[in-house]
């Protein structure tokens, strides 16, 4: 790619795995649109390459999540680290972004800035859910940092810390109006029968330790609604070949198989497509309740990342729709509990009780206004601001 134009603003971002990779590819738009001989470069992932992204390495190469799966994988993301700092230092851009993956970004991030580097966040790390002490961390590692939930704010003002609340891009790219009959006919369903959605997670780590528990819970969901359509989207082609080794390996009850089929991405489709949906704790949460799709939460890990986050977890919830309205809307189930029985018959619960369906809906729309804000304009304008005075300061 070509060498940023004399004058225009340079960005270094880090956006790890899919959700980070489509956080930051609405950002790197609505700077393009603003500035469009503006570079950026760094770590990303199709979507913000899309966009007019260098990516010197895929997001997927920081994609490990759970304290086990880290140390295992520490040493090559610690000299991948080092080497993008001294390239990002060669390069001088006028901010450096760290989309999400706050474990690799904050570090960096403290680097660049105690160098002479402008930096932002975009995505708080979840000091409101766990770890609090990084505020400390995030106060020396950061100028700016940008919310995706409103209530956000009052804990970095408190702090000391500039932060914007921005809203939620995916909020402004979900349509609040989505047609499941149209993404029925998109995906080849009749517009009649049940149809499940199967979010297993967008990670390998998330794949290894859901999987079975998810698939297990398509064949006993199936037992009880043979006209079921189960939709499994695959993250990447990676994703896809674990999954599909896992279908292969699923042992269904007497009865037959559940009917599932493999998706290459589109999980919005299927989201916009199902009648309820079985989902990763993350963000495939959210992109859920945009959808005001009734569904259960699952999530399994390595058992010792497993206690080490329950010890340090200060919420009741760990779902972000639970979280972000206050209240246990749809169940969760964790670890040990999450058993493909108990996911199963959770959304059958869901399903067949109307009115608790239609109470999810309403306050599932509620939040969708409430996190609709425009937020790759937003964000673009601050980060911009940043990179004015970056500038000056530098003249």
């Amino acid at each position: 790619m070509p060498a940023a134009a004399p004058g225009a603003p340079q960005f270094g971002m880090v956006a790890g795995e899919t959700s980070g990779d489509l956080l930051a590819a609405s950002v790197i738009g609505a700077l393009r649109r603003r500035e469009p001989q503006a570079a950026l470069f760094g770590i990303g992932g199709p979507a913000m390459q899309a966009a007019g992204f260098e990516a010197w390495w895929p997001s997927e190469t920081l994609a490990v999540r759970g304290y086990a799966e880290v140390l295992r994988h520490y040493p090559r993301l610690l000299a991948l680290r080092r080497t993008l700092r001294r390239r990002l230092l060669e390069r001088r851009p006028d901010v450096f972004v760290g989309v999400d993956a706050p474990d690799f970004n904050l570090g960096l991030e403290a680097r660049l800035r105690a160098a002479g580097m402008r930096t932002a966040h975009f995505v708080s790390p979840s000091i409101w859910a766990w770890r609090r002490g990084r505020i400390e961390r995030i106060r020396r590692a950061v100028d700016l940092m940008l919310v995706l939930f409103p209530f956000e704010s009052a804990i970095y003002r408190e702090a000391g810390i500039t932060a914007e609340y921005v809203g939620h891009p995916l909020a402004d790219v979900i349509d609040p109006d989505a047609d499941a009959t149209a993404a029925r006919r998109a995906l080849g369903l009749g517009e009649t029968g049940t149809v499940i959605a199967i979010l297993p997670g967008s990670r390998a780590s998330e794949v290894q330790y859901n999987g079975d528990a998810f698939i297990g819970a398509t064949h006993w969901l199936a037992a009880r609604r043979p006209d079921a359509v189960f939709l499994v989207p695959a993250a990447t082609p990676r994703l896809r070949e674990m999954l599909d080794a896992r279908l292969r390996a699923s042992r269904p009850p007497q009865g037959g198989a559940a009917d599932i089929r493999l998706l290459d991405g589109q999980s919005h489709r299927a989201l916009e497509a199902c009648d309820g949906a079985i989902v990763a704790s993350g963000t495939a949460t959210l992109e859920a309740a945009l959808y005001r799709r009734p569904m259960v939460i699952g999530y399994r890990m390595h058992p010792w990342s497993y206690r080490l986050m329950r010890r340090m977890a200060y919420l009741p919830h760990i779902g972000l729709p639970n979280i972000l309205c206050g209240e246990a809307l749809v169940p969760e189930y964790v670890q040990h509990e999450a058993t493909p029985q108990a996911l199963g018959a959770g959304l059958l619960r869901l399903l067949e009780d109307p009115g608790r369906c239609e109470r999810l809906r309403s306050r599932f729309e509620e939040l969708h206004r409430t996190l609709r804000r425009g937020c790759g304009e937003r964000s673009a304008e601050a980060l911009l601001a940043l990179a004015r005075a970056s500038a000056s300061a530098t003249r």
